[in-house]
């Protein structure tokens, strides 16, 4: 399937691969780990074509096709469920072709090649995937252009995965899903009938999704069978034999020494002074596998405790203008409490995360902070705020502006980040440094309380072990919001799930809420598979009929987006037109806000006609045609 043999590739000189071989086989499940800064990514380019390599080969089955998550994720007018189907490009050009074909046996070919492609099964298959990754029903009827860049890269992982690719190449695939995502993508990477090879940080997802781990150290790439806990085992094993045979070899070594100095001189002993130097010469050394150490992450807790509870909410409800996400709030956080956050994104974690810190106001109900309380916030959007112009020496220098130069660094340098690193511009800082950098500053203050959302998604699973070592020292309270599970099992005592407006707590374990989600999963695929009994004459008889009348279809569902869109214009220019005094204040916007209405309201009186009509066409030819139930 894909064979890489003797890889040699220098950046500016560095050897970054240095003859790394090798070999995965069809169906395999490979997760590719290694430090920050090793090449994972400039391998799935040169495996891609993007960039040339210096030596070697990398070889992939013929006409092999490669799934890969575009850099450019879709952002235009089309419905996230219009994005997933275009991907399968041959579905795509068979229904278009089945719109004007004339020719009844190219026709007849079409439809059957259609059948066998299950073209007609694909608008739930995609739903079924866009679901898995966090999508409801009316989210998939929604623009690409809806949605933040973090949603729209999980509906380019979609149609990578509706295309079904002979090869999955995936880059830290669950860095924008949640536990919920993360869990789903497991299961259907585990039950992919292709290849795939996946660059990953996150323990528990290579514990259960590959079969395999491709490690990569010291410029070379080493396989291992089964998931990271077992790699991890291999290689302590596998370190703990060599530093056996080092400590034989080194005994050897002396003894050899120890004759030759001892007899070199001495006639009848020369012969074999002589062998033994030749022995020594030819003595390799034992190859250890040497561990760079981890770049410490300090976050300093409290200098005093404070009196619980730091944070109370009293029959709070939370939102934005006049939309309410959460409501019913009764939690309260004390100084030691270990929280994690679970719920599907857009339930309203991020949301109910703004209250504690204070940047979103309780719409009813009441929320009292301690008023001595300080809060450290990680989150991706804080990382992105620094100040790419500025090192992580000026940063620090604005929170220690009396402090010595030595006691600045040495604040850096308590979070890996030394006098080089320290010196660099934040823009050019690693993703990895970057989060060091913001660990270091938010921490600065010695906050009473934690609030990290997804702190992990920049750090190597040697880094995330710091971190979560880290967190367990800490004194304070943590609020913790990952997908990573690894840290949330081993950092939080306390589970809140974020579900229908509420925060409640949750009783069971994680494992016991991966469980739920798979059943979730579970339902939701028998629920898309309800043509399953259906003879396949008859299915096929039924595909056809809807390929006859699909452009009826797609007509009446065109002018219903068209409508949809109109009417959300409406709905802004009511909005608009609704602010207090706008027509004594600003009176020529007032005017053109009235006259944009009234010609809003007769375009969609007109394409209303249109859909009706549309609509009536299509029902009459489904009922013609038997498909009364379709």
């Amino acid at each position: 399937m894909l064979h890489i043999n003797d890889l040699t590739y220098r950046i500016e000189g560095r050897p970054l691969f240095q003859q790394a071989t090798l070999a995965i086989n069809e169906g395999s499940k490979v997760g590719l780990v290694g430090r920050n800064g090793t090449g994972k990514s400039t391998l799935f380019r040169l495996i891609k074509g993007e960039i040339s390599l210096d030596d070697g080969s990398i070889s992939l089955r013929k006409n092999m096709k490669l799934g890969v998550v575009d850099q450019e994720v879709p952002s235009g007018p089309q419905s996230l469920i219009e994005t997933v189907l275009s991907a399968d490009k041959e579905r795509k050009a068979l229904l278009s072709e089945a719109e004007t074909a004339t020719d009844p046996n190219r026709i007849a070919a079409i439809h059957t090649r259609l059948s066998d492609i299950e073209a007609y099964s694909a608008e739930a298959r995609a739903g079924a995937i866009l679901s898995g990754l966090g999508f409801d029903g009316a989210d998939q009827l929604r623009p690409c252009s809806d949605f933040s860049g973090g949603w729209r890269m999980r509906v380019a992982l979609a149609a990578m995965l509706f295309a079904k690719p002979d090869m999955l190449l995936l880059d830290e695939p669950t860095n924008y899903l949640d536990v919920e995502g993360a869990v789903w993508l497991e299961s259907h990477v585990r039950s992919y009938p292709g290849t795939a090879f996946i660059i990953s940080h996150d323990r528990d997802f290579l514990n259960r999704a590959v079969t395999h781990i491709a490690h990569l150290r010291g410029g070379k790439l080493f396989s291992y069978t089964g998931g990271y806990d077992q790699f991890e085992a291999q290689l302590a094993e596998q370190n703990r034999l060599n530093m056996s045979l080092m400590a034989k070899q080194e005994d050897e070594r002396r003894a050899l020494e120890n004759f030759v100095t001892r007899y070199k001189a001495q006639a009848s002993k020369a012969k074999q002074a002589q062998s033994r130097m030749k022995r020594l010469e030819k003595m390799k050394p034992v190859a250890t596998i040497i561990s760079d150490p981890i770049a410490p992450i300090h976050l300093p807790g409290p200098e005093r405790s404070l009196s619980p509870p730091i944070i109370r909410f009293d029959d709070v409800s939370l939102g934005y203008g006049d939309t309410t996400i959460l409501r019913q709030l009764n939690q309260r956080i004390d100084p030691d409490d270990r929280i994690g956050l679970l719920g599907k994104n857009g339930q309203g974690k991020s949301t109910f995360a703004k209250a504690i810190m204070g940047q979103l106001d309780a719409q009813q109900g009441f929320i009292k902070r301690h008023k001595k309380l300080e809060i450290g916030y990680f989150a991706q959007h804080q990382v992105d705020a620094l100040n790419p112009n500025k090192s992580a020496y000026d940063h620090v220098v604005e929170l220690m502006p009396e402090a010595t130069e030595a006691q600045r660094r040495a604040r850096l340098a308590s979070f890996g980040l030394g006098f080089e690193k320290s010196e660099t511009k934040a823009g050019d800082l690693s993703g990895g440094e970057k989060a060091r950098l913001l660990f270091s500053l938010i921490g600065f203050h010695n906050p009473h309380l934690l609030v990290l959302d997804e702190p992990t998604n920049n750090l190597d699973i040697d880094s995330r072990a710091e971190l979560m070592r880290s967190l367990n020292n800490y004194s304070g309270a943590v609020l913790l919001i990952s997908h990573d599970r690894s840290l949330l099992e081993m950092v939080v005592d306390r589970l809140w799930l974020v579900d229908k407006g509420r925060v409640t707590t949750y009783e069971g374990s994680l494992e016991d809420y991966r469980a739920l989600q798979l059943e979730k999963e579970k339902k939701t695929s028998k629920s898309s598979d309800g043509d399953g009994d259906i003879k396949k004459l008859d299915r096929k008889r039924r595909a056809e009929a809807r390929a006859e009348i699909a452009p009826l279809k797609k007509k009446a569902q065109a002018l219903e987006n068209q409508i949809d869109k109109i009417q959300r214009k409406i709905v802004a220019t009511d909005k608009a037109l609704s602010i207090e005094d706008l027509f004594t204040t600003d009176p020529e916007m007032a005017i053109r806000l009235a006259q944009d209405r009234a010609s809003l309201s007769k375009d969609v009186e007109l394409l209303e006609g249109k859909w009706l009509t549309a609509l009536e066409a299509y029902e009459i030819a489904k009922t013609e045609i038997g498909l009364e139930d379709s």
